[in-house]
């Protein structure tokens, strides 16, 4: 499932606002900020084949983090939820297999134009995503540019639908540099570079031009792997947008290697993806076309997503996704999301509707 953000996943791709610094640890504790969420959580899907499954869970998020004092900061935060209601014995230990988690434990060091964080973390990265135990560098020395570099050791995905345990993804790591320059004007430019030991190293770039009323965006990456039974993939996806009278469009198409799909460029993380779902975007010879819309009026949001991928030999998926939000207060919000997924194999067909309503401080 695709993760719904509940926090800033792009904190590593800038210098966040510096706080003035505390004189000591103790003052530096005193003038730390607490934030979190307190959220209901309910999700309902019917299954074509199979039993039906639904179930409602109460989820609490909480964060702190200290000031700053010499450029030190540190930062914990942790997710926890509970059972209220299930539609049959086990559907919500099946979704979330944990209670509780640790999401946030790191020291952050900022010097000049270069910040370091060492320990667990959210990641926002084109291909690194979730909760991380890293060490990373974002350093701003050079003009226009934000450059990036990590490794990360073990991951997990925590949010209202998913809590997992930190594994290994891959038993040495990954490491990754990544760069993002915007000297020219309206123009982003994105190369980056993975290396996971014995496993896969992968590239790529992502270009993207945005004005008011329009942009584009492309991106390629290719992997080349290490394990013999894993083949060479790679992915590239064209994106056009467009934006009139406060309602904005998109159209993109996104394709992968005949014979290796994204070989292992998926395995930490994902971004090109747009769906709720989107099982068979990453799969070998996979071609999706993908459309969406959305408008915001007032206090709400409306969105819709729609996607169409080949894959395999003869297979088809359709997938649809109809989201609102709506904002009673700047601490009080709701979304409701409604997902039709249809396959070639019937087995595979769902629709699933869930919703949140969550107050965060």
């Amino acid at each position: 499932m695709k993760k719904i953000s509940m926090v800033a996943s792009l904190l590593l791709l800038g210098s966040s606002v510096a706080m003035a610094d505390s004189a000591s640890v103790k003052e530096a504790f005193a003038n730390g900020k607490t934030s979190g969420d307190i959220t209901v959580y309910s999700e309902s899907k019917d299954l074509a084949v199979g039993t039906d499954t639904g179930f409602t869970a109460g989820s609490i998020g909480l964060s702190y983090e200290t000031d700053s004092v010499k450029g030190f900061s540190a930062k914990v935060g942790f997710r926890g939820n509970t059972e209220i209601t299930e539609k049959n014995n086990g559907d919500y230990r099946a979704t979330l297999t944990n209670d509780s988690a640790i999401t946030e434990a790191h020291i952050k060091y900022t010097y000049d134009k270069a910040t370091i964080i060492a320990g667990r973390q959210e990641i926002g990265l084109e291909w690194l995503g979730d909760y991380n135990d890293a060490v990373v560098a974002v350093l701003d020395y050079i003009p226009n540019t934000s450059l990036v570099m990590g490794y990360t050791n073990r991951q997990a995905e925590i949010d209202l639908d998913t809590n997992n345990s930190f594994t290994e993804t891959t038993k040495d790591g990954a490491y990754v540099v990544d760069a993002k320059f915007s000297g020219i004007e309206n123009v982003e430019l994105n190369p980056y570079y993975y290396s996971a030991p014995k496993v896969a190293d992968f590239y790529g770039f992502k270009a993207s031009y945005d004005v008011d009323m329009f942009g584009v965006t492309a991106h390629y990456a290719a992997s080349n792997e290490d394990v013999a039974t894993t083949k060479d993939g790679d992915i590239y996806n064209l994106e056009g947008r467009l934006n009139i009278a406060g309602v904005s469009f998109a159209l993109g198409y996104v394709a992968t290697d005949k014979t290796g799909g994204v070989g292992s460029i998926s395995a930490w993380g994902d971004s090109i993806n747009p769906m709720d779902d989107g099982t068979n975007v990453y799969g070998t010879d996979a071609k999706t076309t993908y459309g969406t819309i959305g408008y915001t009026i007032g206090s709400l949001g409306l969105s819709a997503l729609y996607s169409d991928t080949d894959y395999g030999t003869n297979s088809n998926t359709d997938e649809l996704n109809l989201i609102a939000n709506y904002s009673f207060t700047d601490e009080l919000s709701a979304n409701i999301t409604y997902v039709d997924y249809d396959d070639t194999a019937t087995a595979n067909d769902y629709d699933k509707l869930f919703a949140s309503v969550t107050y965060a401080f």
